[in-house]
C-alpha cells in the first residue's frame, strides 16, 4: 500500500480567474457576482483584490494588494501621477511575489477570482502583471484562465469596436492563457439593438470585418486613416482568434454559461475527483455543454 501511496500522490491544484478589461467595464461587479455563484454551487472560493486603487469594492476580498501596498501612499511618496503609481504598484508586487503567493492557500480545488486594474497598459505591453501570472501557474499550482470585460457599448461604433477587438487580441497574445472575451451590459445593449449596424452575431463572432470599413470610410475622423484601418482588420481577420461571449451579470443562467466555459478553460471540469470526467471530456471536445457539469452542482 505504501508504494502505490508513494507512486501516486495527491496534487493540490487551484483553478483562478484572472478578470481583466478598461475601467467601467464590469470587473469587480463580475467577480462579485460569480463568487455568489460558484458559493452558491459549494465551491471554495477566493476573492483576491490586485487593484490597489480599488476604493468601490462591492465585496469582501479574501487577498487584498492594499495591505502591502496603497495607490495614494505611492502617488504622495513619489510625486507620481495615478499610472505611473499604479505600475510602480505592480513592479513592487512583481518584487514582492512571496507575499501574495504565501497567501494562496485553500482546500483542494479552491476557485480564486482575480480582481485586476483596469489600466490596459498593464497587460497590453507592461511586463509585471505576465511575470506575475507565469510565476501563479509554476509556483502557486494553478490553473489559470482569463476573463476579458468589454462595454458592449463599443458595438455601436465601428472604431470602437476595432478598437476593442484590437485591445482582445493584444492581450490574448501578451498573456498566453486560455482567454474568455465577455460583452457586459448587454442589457442595455438590447434595448437600444435599433443603433446596431449588423446583427449581435456579427460582433459576438466577428465576422467579415471589411464591412466595418464603409462605416469608417464615411467618418469624417477615420476616413482620414483608411489604409490604417484596413490594415488593423486584416491582422485581427489573419489571426482569427477574437470572438465575445455575452454576458448578463444579474441573470443566474447567463452566469451559469459562463461559468461553464470558465471550467473548461482553467481545466476544472476535468478534476478526477468528479466522477463524470470522461463524459466532460468528450462533451468539451464535441464542443457541446455537458449537462452533469451544468446542473449537478445545484
Amino acid at each position: 500500500m505504501s508504494i502505490i501511496e508513494n507512486k501516486f500522490k495527491t496534487v493540490q491544484k487551484y483553478y483562478g480567474q484572472l478578470v481583466i478589461g478598461p475601467p467601467g467595464a464590469g470587473k469587480t461587479t463580475y467577480c462579485n457576482e460569480m463568487s455568489k455563484l460558484l458559493r452558491k454551487l459549494n465551491r471554495k472560493v477566493v476573492i483576491v483584490n490586485m487593484d490597489p486603487a480599488n476604493d468601490n469594492i462591492t465585496y469582501q476580498p479574501d487577498i487584498d494588494i492594499r495591505e502591502l501596498i496603497n495607490l495614494e501612499d505611492v502617488m504622495t511618496e513619489y510625486q507620481l501621477g495615478p499610472n505611473g503609481a499604479l505600475l510602480y504598484c505592480m513592479e513592487y508586487l512583481e518584487k514582492n511575489i512571496d507575499w501574495l503567493l504565501d497567501k494562496i492557500q485553500g482546500e483542494h480545488s479552491t476557485n480564486f477570482i482575480f480582481d485586476l486594474p483596469g489600466q490596459v497598459e498593464l497587460y497590453s505591453h507592461h511586463e509585471s502583471l505576465s511575470s506575475i501570472f507565469t510565476k501563479f501557474t509554476s509556483l502557486a499550482n494553478l490553473q489559470l484562465c482569463v476573463i476579458h470585460l468589454i462595454d458592449s457599448h463599443h458595438c455601436s461604433d465601428a472604431a470602437k469596436f476595432i478598437s476593442a477587438l484590437m485591445l482582445s487580441l493584444n492581450a490574448m497574445l501578451k498573456i498566453g492563457l486560455p482567454h474568455i472575451n465577455l460583452l457586459t451590459k448587454i442589457d442595455l445593449l438590447k434595448k437600444h439593438s435599433d443603433k446596431l449596424q449588423f446583427g449581435i452575431d456579427f460582433y459576438t463572432e466577428v465576422l467579415d470585418l471589411n464591412y466595418l470599413l464603409d462605416s469608417l470610410d464615411s467618418d469624417m475622423f477615420t476616413n482620414k486613416y483608411k489604409k490604417l484601418n484596413g490594415a488593423l482588420i486584416s491582422i485581427i481577420e489573419d489571426y482569427s482568434l477574437v470572438t465575445f461571449q455575452l454576458i448578463n451579470m444579474y441573470q443566474e443562467d447567463s452566469l451559469i454559461k459562463i461559468k461553464n466555459l470558465v471550467d473548461k478553460a482553467n481545466g476544472y471540469v476535468f478534476k478526477a475527483e468528479e466522477g463524470r470526467h470522461i463524459n466532460s471530456m468528450l462533451a468539451c471536445a464535441m464542443g457541446v455543454p455537458d449537462p452533469s457539469n451544468v446542473y449537478s452542482e445545484f
